[in-house]
């Protein structure tokens, strides 16, 4: 592996999508409640991807020093990108790395706080805190779901909902609530495949804890609880009613929910896989849109 490769590996970058997604919902809500600031969107973004490349970084490190990925099952979506174990980068660069993009999600974070008003600081210090001790922290101890799912999915939203003008209204956490129900998601059902190798690795999540079939129903029922949350923000005028968009694509989920109910024991399908990464990204830009557009009707 040579040139941009390596990086790319161990960044993760085909998960780099989420962040882009939660900008879309959480900028659309912010606009709803409030002024839109384009340049302060922009700026969000870099700094949330930055952020999310530093969290797959230092997740690929932990992972090659305890051993994980040598163990897993690699599937497109789950066991690593495999980059530390081929050769392809040193493991103390691809810290560094993850470091270095720390640092700059942090760097955008604060100026971004200084611009709009220091409650964003608290946003950014729990969501910092989630990144330093996602992986070998909370994953050890059942709360690495709820940490991705808080912040990977809910905290972006809100805090980029609150750069638009410096203030959160009640379409921020209306839409902040189904972001942190799929990426809660999104990392539960990717941790199936890596079950036996975690375990051997020292983590605890919930797969490990309460079993596949009682794990597997915790992912249903938050993929069923999305939609809903959805339908409540709307329901309660928190968002307009072009925000049930977000709901659609809750249909790419009959795979994973036939696995969830029928055969949690077996392997979860590459489709079913690959459909909760897409069920995720499209919920967040059609719940975003769906938002966008009641601004209009």
């Amino acid at each position: 592996m040579n040139g941009l490769g390596p990086w790319l590996g161990v960044a993760r970058a085909p998960f780099l999508l989420l962040p882009v997604t939660l900008v879309v919902n959480g900028a659309a809500a912010g606009a709803w409640d409030g002024p839109w600031n384009l340049g302060r969107t922009l700026l969000a973004l870099v700094g949330l991807v930055a952020l999310h490349v530093a969290v797959n970084v230092f997740n690929e490190v932990s992972d090659h020093r305890t051993g994980i990925d040598h163990r897993t099952r690699r599937t497109p979506f789950s066991g690593g990108s495999g980059t530390l174990q081929a050769g392809g980068m040193a493991p103390r660069t691809a810290f560094v790395f993850g470091a270095v993009s720390f640092a700059v999600g942090s760097a955008i974070g604060l100026y971004l706080a200084w611009q709009t008003g220091w409650p964003l600081l608290a946003i950014g210090l729990l969501g910092a805190f989630t990144v330093v001790a996602y992986t070998d922290l909370l994953t050890r101890v059942g709360l690495g779901e709820f940490a991705a799912g808080l912040g990977l999915g809910a905290l972006p939203v809100l805090g980029t909902a609150f750069v638009q003008d410096g203030r959160l209204g009640p379409a921020a956490f209306a839409a902040a609530v189904p972001s942190l129900l799929m990426t809660f998601d999104l990392l539960l059902l990717n941790e199936f495949p890596d079950e036996e190798a975690d375990r051997a690795g020292g983590r605890r999540h919930l797969v490990i804890a309460l079993g596949r079939a009682a794990a597997a129903r915790v992912w249903a029922a938050a993929a069923l609880l999305t939609p809903l949350s959805i339908a409540g923000g709307v329901a309660l005028g928190a968002l307009p009613w072009p925000a049930l968009a977000g709901m659609l694509p809750t249909v790419l989920l009959g795979k994973g929910f036939g696995w969830a109910f029928r055969s949690p024991a077996d392997p979860v399908p590459v489709p079913a896989l690959a459909a909760n990464v897409i069920w995720n990204l499209a919920t967040n830009v059609c719940l975003g849109l769906g938002i966008a557009a009641g601004q209009l009707l």
